[in-house]
């Protein structure tokens, strides 16, 4: 018996505001899958039914265990907020069912129920502030570059369209909604107006009506979506109001309009509607002005600079900044920028810059190694005991320059010991690396934090060190290549049960690591 897939957008959160369909369709499913906040909004309807939860960032594992029971012939409800199709689950469970093999006529039956989105949900508190051509922005760089996002900004922003900010800022993300407002200055007045809506139509939801210049003093996080007016957006009595165009082809306070609706697009009526080669003309006289005006002043145009996020180390196994490294820092970094020593022993700066190549050199001929953060390989090196056991040096220093700071799926961290007491934690990370007796010891999907936190597998011992930086090379790789966006490394070794050459064992030993004599 085929089962069947039912991906269903549940709107806002409150029962109310759920569409008859979304409610049949959880209360006729065997298994309910979504996002642990999601689950217990809709606790009500989901009494007696098998229920898988899991946490932020585990879309790709809820897709596929979805796929699965329904390969099993069970009726499985995906649940989202708002809509499934808007920032939701549809896409990745079709791309999951894709990879599969899946067609519409042979495979499993999928059912997408359209729920109502944050930018709908929220725009109905605010007034009416979506009432002419809009988009939506999520500021989440986990899934796109923050550079594409930039640029979506600037073309919005340039447009003139109200645009809706989806997860505008999280507890590690923090500068991304301070640079959507700077870009947004450039083409919008500060008295904009702005509303933020957090959990609309939920227990704990909060209305804040503000405006661009000041919506930074309010509180915005996760479960902000943040709607920004265009340029003819106005507030009245607390409501946020776009004009449709309405009052330019009709007289709102007459019974009668003097216009008929085919004489209202004639020019003499609507003396604004200039043909485009009119328009264009205009346009090229204010620039050929404006060029006049900035040769007369020696003036010319420039914008505010972008936020440069780089890493910097004074070395793979030197932990050590020298006074003069930490001056340079200081006075690249600014008055305006931060400067943040991470566990994993570098700096990661944020710099207000336009010239973020000479920024980047400056660090360089300060003898800081500079690597990008985000989604990319960070490695992490021990102090080879302040020098003393230098052995193994050459190879954490070469696996930095081959493969430090590629973009990857997500975050992958190698740890790398140099010697058998792995005081630094290697087994603990992404990746392991531990020299012992004269060769190389390789750990793979090891788990740092969490209750569930475990050690990496032991897939090899005895790596001779000419060959350690091919085969870790060749791990990152097919990682790189195969990992799905977000998959996080020891997910992706226990889905593809093969890496590098190397088998994921479920009952793979424990391996017993000396206590060290620094005590760790």
């Amino acid at each position: 018996m085929k089962g069947k897939l039912l991906i269903i957008g549940f709107g806002p959160g409150s029962v109310d505001h759920m569409t008859k369909r979304a409610r049949e369709g959880i209360e006729e499913s065997d298994v309910i899958i979504g996002y642990k906040t999601y689950v217990e909004l809709v606790s009500d309807l989901i009494t007696g039914k098998q229920l898988i939860s899991t946490g932020m960032t585990e879309e790709v594992s809820r897709a596929q265990e979805a796929v699965k029971w329904a390969e099993r012939g069970k009726k499985v409800a995906v649940i989202s907020s708002g809509d499934a199709g808007v920032y939701g689950m549809a896409g990745l469970v079709y791309e999951v069912l894709i990879e599969k093999g899946w067609t519409k006529e042979s495979g499993i039956e999928v059912e997408v129920i359209p729920g109502i989105s944050a930018i709908n949900s929220c725009a109905s508190l605010l007034g009416a502030p979506v009432m002419h051509d809009a988009c939506t922005i999520s500021l989440s760089d986990h899934l796109t570059p923050w550079s594409l996002i930039e640029k979506r900004i600037e073309a919005a922003a340039a447009a003139n369209f109200v645009i809706a900010l989806y997860n505008p800022k999280s507890g590690r993300r923090t500068r991304q909604i301070a640079e959507a407002q700077r870009i947004l200055l450039r083409y919008r007045s500060p008295q904009t107006p702005v509303g933020l809506v957090k959990s609309a139509y939920r227990k704990r939801q909060q209305i804040v009506i503000t405006d661009l210049e000041h919506m930074l003093e309010h509180e915005i996080g996760m479960l902000t979506t943040v709607i920004i007016g265009n340029s003819s957006t106005f507030i009245h009595d607390g409501f946020m109001i776009t004009p449709r165009g309405y009052q330019r082809k009709y007289t709102l306070s007459a019974l009668e309009q003097p216009l008929k609706p085919h004489e209202r697009l004639r020019k003499e009526a609507e003396p604004w509607a200039l043909d485009q080669s009119e328009r264009a003309r205009a346009r090229d006289i204010a620039e050929q002005a404006l060029q006049k005006i900035a040769a007369q002043n020696h003036q010319a145009t420039t914008f505010a600079p972008s936020i440069l996020e780089v890493a910097v180390s004074p070395g793979v196994a030197n932990k050590t900044f020298t006074p003069k490294q930490m001056m340079v820092m200081a006075e690249i970094v600014g008055e305006e920028g931060t400067m943040m020593y991470t566990p994993d022993h570098y700096m990661k700066l944020e710099i207000p810059t336009s010239e973020p190549e000479e920024v980047i050199a400056k660090l360089r001929s300060a003898k800081f190694i500079v690597f990008p953060v985000g989604n990319v390989l960070t490695l992490k090196a021990c102090d080879f005991c302040d020098g003393e056991k230098k052995e193994a040096i050459p190879y954490a220093e070469e696996l930095q320059k081959r493969i430090g700071g590629i973009s990857l799926p997500k975050e992958v961290k190698i740890g790398f010991n140099g010697c058998g007491m792995a005081c630094y934690g290697a087994v603990r990370e992404d990746i392991g690396i531990v020299y012992r007796k004269g060769a190389f010891d390789l750990f793979l999907g090891g788990k740092t934090i969490g209750r569930n936190a475990h050690p990496g597998r032991l897939v090899a011992e005895g790596i001779p060190p000419s060959e350690i930086i091919d085969v870790v090379t060749r791990v990152i790789e097919e990682y790189k290549e195969n990992g799905h966006p977000n998959e996080r490394f020891h997910k992706f070794f226990q889905r593809v049960k093969q890496v590098g050459g190397f088998e994921y064992k479920e009952d793979e030993k424990v391996v017993q690591i000396e206590v060290p004599a620094c005590g760790e």
